[in-house]
């Protein structure tokens, strides 16, 4: 950790929660989050945006859960997502549940906007046997009416006595792996409710100016209120709200915790796929091969590390460089173009040979030198790989039944 962060006041103590992977609170890192902007049903596009999100900073990704198929979607998305994912549930409780159904690895609950005891309960059971935290998200701008009029508008006590309401129904259910939000686009009114949160819960809490606006002034108001908090050692994970690309936020989230000395700054950023059914190498191991080869370039380039050719290169073309595993090859692409077919026992030795080329004489030098028939050797190899794994290698169609049957049920 750097000085600047010895500096600052000492991080609150909070419980620990664990988010597909992410640790949060008690002393973690400070994590950055966004969400994605397109539909979530869209599977590849949203993929991509994920893995730009990726690219640029992001630790944990939202994505919208608001309807059936939404929840299809997201029983693709998770298995092939290099970051956990959480599911944002707007008014129906039955995407909660079709979501856990999914795999995500976290939810998101307005008090809000999902006001019924017995569904807010069910989905906290079902979460609590799944291992799955949850968000309690309280938002000014959709605040309970009961409380609003209690209290004579979005007040901090308001908005903290919401997220109390919240944890109560958990805790009737034995429900305690939450973490709280209390945001307003008002940041004097963001910074008042995080201070009294702090002071309320021992829970973590996800720092946000909500609805910020575009930069620049987005980003000054988000900055204002994050940094204040964060100076003050409150807060374990952070967004920013932009009206903007969605890497706008993670890249700010990431520049301002290495500007606080709260995260370490680093030259290579590199990405990996989890590994889904489709993979054909041992993706853990070449990625921490390439990673350990690539820091001591120390090159200032966004690297991925993919298990398969299917969906690798276009789900990681916002990268600079990546590699991704074919039956026995490995497939190097820049900016998502194929630009060499390598062996497999090569695939770390040719990635950082080509990143070192790429740094020197930039990306479109590279993919003009990309090697005669590249493209479509990789195109029969990734036939090749569908012919052996099938379209569903990850076992989506069943739960995706399941959901299906699941939000039928409740019609």
């Amino acid at each position: 950790m750097e000085l600047s962060s010895s500096l600052l006041s000492p991080r609150r103590a909070t419980r620990r929660i664990t988010l597909g992977g992410v640790p949060i609170g008690d002393g973690a890192p400070i994590s950055v989050q966004s969400m994605t902007t397109t539909k979530t049903a869209d599977v590849d596009g949203t993929l991509a945006q994920i893995y730009a999100l990726a690219a640029a900073g992001a630790d944990i990704v939202r994505c919208t859960c608001n309807e059936e198929a939404a929840a299809v979607g997201l029983a693709q998305i998770v298995p092939r997502s290099p970051v956990p994912i959480v599911a944002d549930i707007h008014f129906h409780h039955e995407m909660a549940l079709a979501a856990l159904e999914a795999g995500v690895h976290g939810l998101r609950l307005n008090p809000g906007n999902l006001r019924k005891e017995a569904e807010i309960k069910q989905v906290a059971a079902e979460a609590r046997d799944r291992g799955v935290p949850i968000r309690i998200g309280v938002n000014a701008g959709s605040l309970d009416k009961d409380l609003y009029a209690k209290y004579g508008g979005a007040t901090p006590e308001a908005l903290v006595e919401s997220a109390q309401h919240e944890l109560a129904y958990f805790e009737e259910v034995d429900f305690t792996d939450v973490k709280i939000s209390v945001k307003a686009s008002s940041v004097s009114l963001m910074i008042a409710a995080y201070r009294l949160a702090s002071e309320t819960f021992d829970h973590p809490l996800h720092l946000g100016v909500t609805e910020a606006g575009p930069p620049p002034s987005g980003l000054v108001k988000g900055t204002a209120g994050i940094a204040t908090l964060l100076a003050e050692g409150i807060g374990d994970t952070i967004r920013f709200s932009l009206t903007a690309d969605p890497v706008e936020e993670a890249r700010a989230g990431r520049q301002l915790l290495e500007s606080l000395g709260l995260r370490e700054r680093k030259g290579v950023d590199l990405i990996a796929c989890p590994s889904c059914g489709r993979a054909q190498v041992d993706v853990i191991a070449v990625a921490k091969e390439a990673q350990e080869a690539l820091e001591k370039l120390n090159l200032p380039i966004q690297v991925a590390v993919m298990g398969c050719v299917v969906n690798g290169p276009g789900e990681a073309r916002d990268a600079d460089i990546g590699i991704a595993a074919g039956k026995k090859k490995g497939h190097l692409f820049i900016r998502g173009k194929i630009v060499r077919v390598v062996p497999e026992d090569g695939m770390v030795q040719a990635l950082v040979e080509e990143a070192e080329r790429l740094v020197a004489e930039g990306a479109e030098a590279r993919i003009a030198a990309a090697d005669a028939g590249a493209e479509a050797e990789a195109e029969a190899d990734r036939r090749a790989l569908l012919d052996l794994t099938g379209e569903d290698p990850n076992h989506t169609s069943a739960k995706i039944e399941v959901i299906t049957r699941r939000t039928h049920s409740s019609d």
